[in-house]
């Protein structure tokens, strides 16, 4: 196999000898992950992307399939064999299917992507603490409403509140001054957390 000529020559090229490897440097550094149809190394990046973001082995990231414009299939038929033989025999949700996205243009993808990071920055947990980093804050109303439409995957008796850096983070520089989200994740529907990341993101 020879590099696409996207890549060809160029000095960022690196070649891995194991694929696993070339998985681990893929979504190491990824803040976004763009898909477009291949073969099967592009669904195998897609499984494990998919696979890493449903169990929170990675953090939450956006991850777009990017179809050809127009009448382009192969992303759309994979989606319909993901509902009709993975989720009718309830190998997964439906709430995976907020994992992803799947649109027709480069556009679209960017505008996506973008719209992940309108407001969402970075999450860490600390010790059962979730903690969302955010550009900009949310008033009080607004986490009184997720509270009440994300209970589903608080910790029993759980709650989602405001706060400022906690001690923890003090000395990372670069995120101290972020408006942050404190919540009791169940650390389990990881498809419903990227709905609340969503929400966060149109507020």
């Amino acid at each position: 196999q020879k590099p696409n000529p996207v890549i060809a020559g160029n000095s960022r090229l690196i070649t891995y000898k194991y694929f696993f490897n070339r998985k681990v440097a893929f979504l190491k550094e990824a803040d976004a992950v763009a898909l477009f149809p291949g073969g099967f190394g592009t669904l195998d990046e897609a499984m494990e992307t998919l696979t890493l973001l449903q169990t929170g082995k990675h953090i939450p990231i956006p991850l777009v399939l990017i179809d050809e414009p127009g009448d382009g299939t192969y992303w759309k038929r994979f989606i319909t064999f993901l509902k009709e033989e993975l989720m009718r025999e309830n190998y997964i949700s439906d709430t995976d299917f907020n994992l992803f996205e799947c649109v027709d243009s480069v556009d679209a993808a960017v505008e996506r992507i973008t719209l992940f990071y309108r407001r969402f920055h970075s999450l860490r947990y600390i010790s059962r603490k979730l903690v969302i980093r955010m550009e900009s804050p949310v008033d009080a109303s607004f986490v009184k409403e997720l509270n009440e439409r994300f209970t589903d995957i608080l910790e029993p008796g759980g709650r989602i509140y405001l706060s400022e850096a906690l001690s923890e983070e003090i000395d990372e520089i670069d995120t101290v001054h972020l408006s942050r989200l404190v919540m009791d994740f169940n650390l389990r529907d990881f498809g419903r957390l990227r709905s609340l990341i969503d929400e966060i993101n149109r507020f």
